[in-house]
């Protein structure tokens, strides 16, 4: 009997061909996104269960826009990745001289108080 792979099932390789990070500005969309949606939600929700006079209608509402913005924003969707960072070679970049210090104290007063 052959052994397979796991990595190998269709379902599987079709999964890690995905790219899950987003860059910069896709997360700051996805944000703005996932807030707009759960504030109309809510304030559409409030209003109808008000008008209603039934509070579960109000957490029905809620609970949709929960799940409209999780589809919105969990699955890695392409239009989050349309700003890849560039990554620098770590062997060809120098480092920066100006600023090796790393918040260590080079001499001088520790502190700004009397002595």
């Amino acid at each position: 009997r052959a052994e397979m792979n796991i990595s190998e099932l269709p379902i599987v390789a079709g999964f890690l061909k995905l790219v899950p990070h987003f860059d910069f500005e896709g997360q700051k969309l996805s944000e703005k996104i996932y807030q707009s949606v759960i504030v109309l939600f809510a304030v559409v929700g409030f209003i109808w269960g008000f008008v209603c006079q039934q509070f579960d209608q109000t957490v029905y509402i809620i609970g949709a826009g929960f799940i409209l913005a999780s589809l919105l924003i969990l699955p890695p969707w392409p239009f989050y990745r349309r700003n890849p960072l560039e990554w620098r070679n770590g062997e060809t970049a120098a480092p920066n001289k100006k600023n090796t210090n790393y918040g260590g104290n080079k001499g001088g007063k520790k502190g700004r108080g009397k002595s």
